[in-house]
């Protein structure tokens, strides 16, 4: 795989046999980050987990204290009040078995996060198809199906993330932008790990993380010191 010169500089930045603190990490990602627009510095956890079975699984949501940079259109499926609540909530979108026709059949999918209130799972399940792939469906487990839609939507404008295992049992998510500070960056990151290490299914056998790295948009990766992060 051909690389750009802009990467193939910054990939001289990191030592591919090194494993790097977290604060190194973030400072060389900083450095490294040098696309013209703002890259998005994103986390992958390799973890040992098996997602085939149910109690292994990991999925949460957790509010990065910094946010995520960026500017998050939220779909919110509720009727009645609840509906009046999310539009004076802030939510970008918000209605109920009219946007299915929307969704299924023209293929809109403009928003970044599904809301919805327990009794509007019976209409959004029949979304699963288009909504599921995308990880776009609403888990009470991510906070995302509740009747406090306020709270849902302000957690998720505050910068929360939802974390989950993909089929390869790995974790992805982003933890800020490369304009942040250090320092923000670092906060975000620990605030991460925190819910991660929390979020450990105690049936795991071996190893919990096999191995993390840090990167951005266009950069390469940094990989990071395990053992002193779940220390």
């Amino acid at each position: 795989m051909k690389r750009g010169k802009r990467y193939t500089e910054a990939a001289k930045l990191v030592d591919r046999s090194n494993l790097y603190d977290a604060a190194e990490a973030i400072a060389i990602l900083k450095k490294t980050a040098s696309a013209k627009f703002d890259e998005t510095i994103e986390v992958h956890l390799r973890t040992g987990c098996d997602g085939r079975h149910a109690d292994q699984q990991i999925r949460g949501a957790v509010v990065l204290p910094h946010g995520t940079g960026k500017t998050v259109r939220i779909l919110v499926f509720a009727k009645g009040p609840k509906a009046e609540e999310a539009k004076a909530a802030g939510a970008d979108f918000v209605g109920a078995e009219e946007l299915i026709p929307r969704i299924q059949n023209e293929g809109w999918l403009d928003f970044d996060v599904v809301v919805a209130t327990p009794d509007m799972m019976g209409v959004v399940g029949r979304l699963g198809r288009v909504l599921g792939p995308k990880g776009l469906m609403p888990n009470p487990k991510a906070g995302t199906v509740t009747m406090d839609v306020t709270k849902a939507i302000n957690d998720i404008k505050a910068g929360k993330i939802e974390y989950r295992l993909d089929k390869t049992n790995i974790i992805h998510v982003p933890v800020g932008k490369a304009s942040f500070t250090e320092e923000q960056l670092a906060d975000n990151f620990q605030t991460l790990m925190d819910a991660i290490r929390k979020a450990k299914p105690s049936t795991v056998k071996g190893a919990y993380l096999k191995s993390v790295t840090m990167t951005s948009t266009m950069g390469p990766g940094v990989k990071l010191n395990v053992g002193k992060l779940l220390n």
